[in-house]
C-alpha cells in the first residue's frame, strides 16, 4: 500500500522554525494586541496576523506590514497565557517575506536588516553613524539632512564616532563562518 505524503501547510512551514513551534497553541484571546505598542499602526494585529496564517493566508501574512512594526520588546510573549512566542513569530513571518521577495512598501525596516548584515559582515563591527549613512542613502538621502544637527550634536558629545574599528582577519574569518552556518541552517542574510 501506497502511503500519501501530505503537502505541508503554512502553519507546517512556521512549525517547523524554531519558534514557531507554539503558533498552533494560541486561542486568540487578544492578550498580544492589547499589550502591543505598535498595535494601532499595524495592518493586522498580532492576534489577527496569527488567525491568518492558521488559516493558510500566507498571501496576507507575509506582504503584512505587521511583524516589520514589531518592536521586539517581548510584552506580547511575556502576556500571552499559552506561552506562544509572538515575538519570535513576527521575525519568522519576517524571514519568511524576505525568502520570497515579499517587500512592504509601507517600511524600511528590510532595508535597515541590509544595511546592519552587510556593514556587521564586512567590518565584523557597527559604527551606527556609518550604518545609518548607508540605511539613508538606501532609503532617503534627503532625510539624512533632516538628520544632520542632531548628528552633530551627538558627535559633539562623544555618542558617535566617525572611527571605523574592524575585526582582526581571524575574527572576520570566524563571524563570516557564523553568517554562513545561519544561512545553511535557514537564516536570511
Amino acid at each position: 500500500m501506497e502511503k500519501k505524503t501530505q503537502a505541508k501547510t503554512f502553519v507546517d512551514e512556521i512549525s517547523a522554525i524554531p519558534g514557531g513551534e507554539g503558533i498552533r497553541l494560541c486561542i486568540q484571546c487578544g492578550t498580544c494586541t492589547a499589550s502591543c505598542p505598535n498595535a494601532d499602526k499595524m495592518q493586522h494585529t498580532p492576534s489577527q496576523l496569527i488567525a491568518l496564517a492558521r488559516a493558510g493566508m500566507r498571501d496576507e501574512v507575509l506582504p503584512s506590514n505587521a511583524p516589520w512594526y514589531c518592536l521586539s520588546c517581548y510584552t506580547c510573549t511575556v502576556r500571552c497565557p499559552r506561552g506562544v512566542k509572538i515575538t519570535d513569530l513576527m521575525h519568522i513571518f519576517e524571514g519568511l517575506a524576505v525568502s520570497q521577495g515579499l517587500n512592504n512598501k509601507h517600511t524600511t525596516t528590510p532595508a535597515m536588516y541590509k544595511s546592519f548584515v552587510q556593514f556587521a559582515s564586512k567590518r565584523g563591527r557597527l559604527s551606527e553613524l556609518w550604518l545609518m549613512v548607508r540605511y539613508y542613502l538606501r532609503t532617503n538621502p534627503l532625510r539624512a539632512l533632516g538628520m544632520t544637527s542632531f548628528a552633530l550634536n551627538m558627535f559633539r558629545y562623544g555618542r558617535v564616532s566617525l572611527k571605523m574599528d574592524k575585526l582582526s582577519p581571524e575574527g572576520i574569518k570566524q563571524l563570516k563562518a557564523i553568517i554562513d552556518k545561519a544561512e545553511s541552517s535557514g537564516g536570511a542574510a
